[in-house]
């Protein structure tokens, strides 16, 4: 006969993780919230000591430890936020914490592992080839293994979330979002929500590349991904837990997926709102609350997104800088195609009106068509969609590449190559005042014969934007240039002699 299911209200309310955690505080994003028309609520996980809600799962667990196997120690596989909060645990506790880690483990999260007293084992490449080593060890030296998810005591730990948000918040509360990777969070906090305020929505969110648990559901039974894409590597799993799904069959409302662009937008938001830059796992629930939101056509409800953590690699931010504004549906990405003759440029130019641009990609190739790849501030993908008819209709073919990943990650990078049909050609590099009409200046002052044979620009959210443009100017024409230069107002540099012009682009 089988055991009765875990009473997860009563797990909840005796759950211990005060010793390690803190009670997170419930913040008001106000700037996404007047963007949106909803009250948005933002329960700060990204506050704990491990930057992460991981701590509570894992200290609320050896707190149910009988003693004698605490004295033995703990083990788990976990290249994340899991083995922080696991060693920081065991810390508290004085209890040996070996944590298996894939060899390619980066040093930083290794590091932060072993100053908090776990004993750091690198096994294998990947994390399966981790947890099979982490059991094998489990089992030679008699230590306990501690689940990131799939364990009722870590589940009750994560839901202590959901208790302090309805103390915080005992006001109506239509919807509450919580990232979905393994399902413990979404499953501890929708356990007790539906326990104590059903009528609140428990909505889970998930990476469009990463969705085992929305996939799961809709099957009915738990689906194993052939792969999962790392962005959101801290949600980034192959298959949910056996109890995790069971919890979200009884519990959950609804799942909804975002994309890369989304999260990275969402990182933007609550960076705008707070000034604490997640981790895009922990960005996940911004996104879907915000997605959501816009589906439904809700307007005027107190949302609340768990921003579950804040573990960041520095070197995603340039990628989550540059892909926000798309995203947010705040810039188009076109390629143009103009005639290769002189005015042609300026025409272009002239159709984007006061648009900012955020980036410009020109490389002369032949003399009949000039391929333009360009970046443009909008307001919503309906104003792209109008600016891509108005430059269809102004005799300029144009393709949005706004969703095209290819586009975006690769191709914006690379437009450019030798052109020796460019003759007479000079390179200047110039600084240019970052404000709207600065490039149509530049153009109204340069003497229409001087055909622009490259031009490559990108908005740094600075105050001056930096552009290279390459023109063809003749031997004879090299003063008038000079007074050109001299009567624009610009700083700029001579890059004609330039040993990487040379080898990559002359």
């Amino acid at each position: 006969m089988s055991s009765a299911p875990p009473d997860y209200l009563e797990r909840i309310l005796n759950a211990q993780v005060y010793d390690v955690a803190i009670e997170s505080p419930l913040d008001f994003a106000a700037n996404l919230s007047g963007r949106i028309g909803n009250r948005i609520y933002l329960k700060r996980e990204d506050l704990q000591p491990v930057f992460s809600f991981k701590l509570r799962g894992a200290y609320n667990k050896l707190s149910k430890l009988p003693p004698e196997l605490l004295a033995r120690g703990v083990i788990c596989a976990s290249a994340g936020n899991h083995a922080q909060g696991l060693a920081l645990s065991a810390q508290k506790m004085g209890v040996r914490a070996v944590i298996v880690m894939p060899t390619t483990t980066p040093l930083i999260k290794v590091d932060a592992v072993r100053r908090r007293g776990g004993e750091v084992v690198l096994a294998g490449e990947s994390y399966s080839d981790a947890y099979t080593h982490a059991k094998a060890l489990e089992a030679a030296e008699g230590l306990s293994f501690v689940h990131p998810f799939d364990d009722p005591d870590v589940i009750a730990g994560q839901g202590t979330i959901a208790l302090e948000m309805l103390r915080q918040h005992p006001k109506p509360i239509h919807a509450i979002f919580c990232c979905v990777g393994g399902g413990g969070l979404i499953a501890g906090v929708a356990a007790y929500v539906k326990r104590v305020r059903p009528e609140i929505k428990i909505i889970g969110v998930e990476a469009t590349d990463a969705d085992a648990m929305t996939q799961s559901l809709a099957a009915g039974q738990r689906v194993v991904l052939d792969q999962v894409g790392l962005f959101a590597d801290g949600a980034a799993v192959k298959e949910v837990g056996a109890e995790t799904f069971r919890l979200c069959q009884m519990y959950v409302d609804e799942m909804i997926r975002v994309d890369n662009d989304a999260i990275c937008a969402a990182i933007k938001d609550v960076f705008e709102d707070t000034r604490s830059i997640l981790e895009p796992a922990g960005a996940l629930a911004v996104a879907g609350a915000k997605a959501w939101a816009a589906r439904e056509g809700l307007r005027d409800e107190a949302l609340i997104a768990v921003a579950s953590g804040a573990n960041m690699n520095f070197d995603r931010l340039r990628f989550v800088a540059e892909r926000a504004e798309v995203g947010e549906q705040r810039e188009a990405v076109l390629a143009v195609t103009i005639p290769e003759q002189p005015g042609a440029f300026k025409h272009f130019c002239n159709q984007l009106g006061s648009r900012n641009i955020t980036e410009f990609n020109y490389r002369y190739a032949d003399s009949v068509d000039a391929h333009i790849f360009v970046g443009v501030a909008v307001h919503n993908r309906d104003e792209s969609r109008a600016l891509v008819a108005s430059l269809s209709a102004a005799g300029l073919p144009c393709l949005d590449l706004t969703d095209d990943e290819m586009a975006k990650s690769h191709v914006r990078y690379m437009v450019g190559g030798h052109a020796p049909q460019a003759e007479n050609e000079v390179l200047y590099r110039f600084v240019f005042p970052e404000r709207p009409g600065a490039l149509v200046t530049f153009l109204d002052t340069l003497r229409s014969d001087w055909n622009i044979s490259l031009f490559h620009y990108r908005n740094h959210g600075a105050d001056f934007g930096r552009v290279l443009v390459g023109m063809q100017v003749p031997a004879d024409d090299k003063a008038a240039f000079q007074t050109f230069l001299d009567r624009l107002g610009y700083e700029y540099a001579d890059e004609t002699g330039n040993p990487v012009y040379r080898m990559f682009l002359g």
